[in-house]
């Protein structure tokens, strides 16, 4: 029942009540019906809590649908989920037959992932999932990956390159218009240049991913990356 039909059957009642309540020569109600016991009384709390009732905002009972497919249902409607904001093409990579590993692609607890990321990161469960599942490769290495390289969403790269993995380029680390961008080329370098190339753990991945007395790595941070990685991805 909407706001205007209750309006007139409250109209309605409270003016049928009028002409059937008979009045004393003071102009007021006789006793029967104002008197607490009276009909003219329950009827008047039975159509003050139907109005209360009726009239609630009718806007909590709806949700506007997301924009895009990727979105997630969670409870509340306190998650703005990321949006599958790609800029550029991230071609198919077939999985070899020399991927031995235990990497290949798994579901994964979507709200768990989500809520152990952060910085940078928040919002990007739906990439690593979906990055995952274009490339056959475990979520849970892509992020565990991408903590490791950005401090959880916190590195000068991951803020003003959009770079979540120490992707390189020709002039040093690698510019994306998102971070989703970012996550899928680092999903499909770890098919097309790692597993696919036999690398069957973290560590084997981590000799060539980052190495050890690198050029690149005066500070010696090479040296914690597998063992980095591997912790997130057990804690993931």
């Amino acid at each position: 029942m909407g706001p205007i039909n209750s309006n007139w059957l409250f109209q309605s009642a409270m003016s049928s009540l009028q002409q059937s309540t008979p009045m004393n020569g003071s102009g007021s109600a006789n006793n029967q019906a104002s008197g607490m016991g009276g009909p003219g009384s329950f009827l008047m709390l039975l159509m003050a809590a139907m109005m209360e009732n009726v009239q609630q905002p009718q806007g909590q009972m709806q949700q506007q649908a997301p924009a895009n497919g990727l979105s997630f249902m969670t409870p509340g409607n306190s998650y703005n989920p990321a949006v599958a904001n790609l800029t550029m093409e991230h071609k198919a990579v077939a999985t070899s037959a020399a991927d031995k590993s235990d990497l290949k692609f798994r579901p994964v607890q979507f709200l768990k992932l989500d809520e152990q990321l952060a910085g940078k990161l928040s919002g990007a469960a739906v990439h690593f999932i979906e990055a995952g599942k274009k490339y056959d490769i475990d979520p849970k290495l892509l992020s565990a990956i991408a903590v490791h390289e950005t401090g959880n969403g916190t590195s000068r790269a991951a803020n003003e390159k959009n770079n979540i993995a120490g992707m390189m380029g020709k002039n040093g680390l690698r510019s994306y218009e998102t971070v989703a961008d970012s996550i899928y080329d680092m999903a499909r370098n770890l098919r097309q240049n790692y597993l696919n190339q036999g690398k069957e753990s973290i560590a084997q991945i981590g000799a060539k991913y980052a190495p050890v007395g690198a050029a690149n790595d005066p500070t010696g941070l090479n040296n914690h990356w597998t063992t980095g990685v591997q912790r997130f991805y057990n804690t993931l």
